[in-house]
């Protein structure tokens, strides 16, 4: 079950936020209020205030997210929501009606240096600390498909980089960009790898502009 904060008015095509790891919902009140737009800001699995699950992975959030998209949503992911969004907007095209994508990572195309075992921490988190391996695993995972899939995305799609001071590098996104029949890629320079948190005017600005009214 996942745990959602809806906010604006009650009609229209909804705005679907998704957060990054560690993350929740609530990372989005500012740009949500700065919407007139129905806004559903999810708790992803194992974060906030949703359930945790026995298994983590990127299709099992894509899936639990489905469900709230109805017959059309515009959605909004930002890192590892990010690329829950794009597998979203992948497997389900006719439902993504816009997609935003804010500094996310995509799929290295070579194998990286795998990272160690995550410890349990002592203080108590935010989020389930059991999905942190499966995921960082999956998200530093070279994945062929993944890309050839980007053609498949029929939603218009804007992409947004943090700039230099993010380890999103702009190359990555550029390649991302060219695969996506119908995106655009904006930087907000110096904003970081939390370009809504970081530079939320400038941000909102952007995203806003590109979903439009509901």
């Amino acid at each position: 079950m996942l745990a959602v904060r809806e906010t604006g008015p009650s009609g229209g095509v909804p705005v679907v936020l998704l957060h990054a790891l560690g993350s929740k919902a609530g990372t989005w009140d500012d740009f949500a209020a700065r919407l007139t737009r129905r806004v559903l800001a999810v708790d992803l699995p194992g974060h906030g205030d949703s359930a945790h699950i026995e298994d983590y992975s990127l299709d099992a959030m894509a899936d639990g997210v489905a469900g709230l998209l109805g017959e059309e949503a515009d959605v909004v992911g930002h890192s590892m929501g990010g690329r829950v969004a794009v597998l979203l907007a992948q497997c389900l095209p006719g439902r993504v009606r816009r997609l935003v994508v804010e500094d996310t990572p995509p799929p290295p195309l070579e194998p990286l240096e795998p990272l160690p075992p995550t410890q349990r921490p002592s203080e108590p988190l935010s989020f389930d600390w059991r999905l942190i391996d499966p995921i960082m695993t999956e998200l530093r995972t070279p994945d062929p498909a993944w890309w050839e899939r980007l053609g498949a995305i029929t939603a218009p799609t804007l992409l947004i980089g943090g700039g230099p001071s993010s380890h999103v590098t702009r190359e990555s996104l550029e390649r991302m960009c060219g695969l996506i029949p119908d995106c655009r890629l904006e930087i907000i320079e110096d904003a970081g790898h939390r370009v809504h948190s970081s530079r939320p005017a400038e941000f909102a600005a952007v995203a806003g502009e590109f979903l439009g009214p509901a």
